[in-house]
């Protein structure tokens, strides 16, 4: 099936739930059971076909992006001429080493000049090489695709583990004085700057590959190792993105603190204490200023977004609508509408379930010092190879004020 089909069958399927609701409310009567069943039911066969769809758009992505590093080295080769060896540039012969390593635990081919240049220790003393510099782009890309959260916010990448410091501004300087030509208003000492310090924490991940595969794989060994890494480490960035307490990890979107987003910026109101509300959704829209509308996201687990399709405003209209376009987020009120696996999704009394934010004010850094280490004799016994990436990175939101937090009434 086809994008284009997916996205046509996914619009048939939200019809025909919206359908349902509308027949009952037409009736003014609830939902029957068996109309909850076929709602649900539809309602997760069109999560599933956005999930595919999505993955679809993923995998497209990352092959046009494989095809043309393949094609920029090709011209490289066909511009250089002569040998082919001494030619090639040193990113071409890092990857190289890379390879050799990954497949044979030692670099070969015109690359093993370049095992020094990678080296960080003796192999007999763990085999850890610094990933070069392709590799570990193509996974901080991976990730992207892989982590709703990183795909809006504000990604910083910074060269080394040390901290970044991001000035804030504590509290404002009073309004200016009008004034006489030659006056220069009153003095002003409300005005505070403040800072937050991130830094990088460490993450890692062991994961294992049979060595048949690695020897007879369609693909590079090194695409199969970025493409598990990717996925584990974005599973885990993601729920620090959400839920993270910001202890030797990142502080999440849903984790009320003074250094992220403070209890001042969650809206009940509106809200019963176990259900989403129309106009509780307006509440939170509402205490958002309008100047960070043109980019804000609404962000919920898929549970919550369920029973959010449902809903109405006062003139009957839904306020959710679905994507027609490929590409492009469902919407509600008017603003984008995203889901995330670990997003809450506990319908109880006082709990988060959502949010409405610019995500650009929340800030993610990542260094770039990533290393490998290949485990040649550990699973041997399996004909298995063992690697083990690292990774140091931390986030946090910085400005309060661009996020409404949904909570539900106590």
């Amino acid at each position: 099936m086809t994008i284009k089909e997916m996205i046509e069958k996914r619009a048939k399927l939200i019809k025909d739930a919206r359908a349902l609701i509308t027949a009952a409310q037409t009736e003014k009567r609830s939902m029957t059971d068996e109309e909850n069943v076929q709602y649900d039911k539809m309602f997760k066969e069109a999560d599933e076909l956005r999930t595919n769809i999505e993955r679809e758009q993923r995998q497209r992505e990352v092959e046009r992006e494989l095809e043309e590093l393949a094609g920029d080295g090709e011209e490289r080769n066909a511009a250089a001429g002569g040998d082919r060896g001494e030619q090639r540039g040193r990113a071409d012969l890092l990857m190289e080493a890379f390879r050799g390593f990954l497949t044979t635990g030692v670099p070969t081919g015109d690359g093993a000049e370049e095992f020094r240049n990678l080296a960080a220790g003796v192999n007999t003393e763990g085999g850890f090489l610094v990933v070069p510099e392709t590799f570990v782009n193509l996974l901080i890309k991976a990730m992207d695709d892989e982590v709703i959260i990183r795909q809006l916010a504000n990604v910083i990448p910074i060269t080394n583990s040390a901290s970044i410091g991001m000035p804030t501004l504590d509290s404002d300087m009073g309004d200016a004085d009008w004034t006489v030509e030659l006056g220069t208003g009153g003095e002003d000492d409300q005005m505070r700057m403040g800072k937050r310090i991130m830094r990088p924490h460490p993450m890692a991940k062991r994961i294992k590959v049979s060595q048949q595969l690695l020897r007879t794989a369609a693909l590079s060994p090194e695409t199969l190792v970025r493409q598990r890494m990717a996925y584990k480490f974005g599973v885990t960035q993601e729920k620090s993105y959400l839920l993270g307490n910001g202890d030797r990890k990142p502080l999440g979107l849903f984790v009320a603190s003074p250094d992220g987003i403070p209890t001042s910026r969650d809206v009940s109101e509106d809200n019963t204490s176990t259900a989403v509300t129309a106009k509780g959704l307006i509440s939170a829209k509402y205490s958002l200023k309008a100047g960070y509308w043109s980019k804000a996201n609404w962000l919920f687990h898929r549970d919550v977004m369920k029973q959010i399709a449902k809903l109405t405003d006062s003139e009957g209209q839904f306020i959710w609508r679905e994507s027609m376009r490929d590409g492009e987020p469902d919407r509600l009120l008017g603003r984008p509408s995203r889901m995330s696996e670990f997003a809450p999704n506990t319908l109880a009394a006082s709990q988060y379930v959502g949010l409405l934010g610019d995500f650009s004010h929340y800030w993610i850094i990542d260094s770039l010092v990533m290393q490998i280490q290949r485990l040649t004799e550990l699973y041997a016994e399996t004909g298995q190879i063992g690697f083990i990436g690292r990774y140091e990175g931390d986030g946090q939101p910085v400005l309060p004020e661009a996020f409404a937090r949904i909570k539900l009434a106590a």
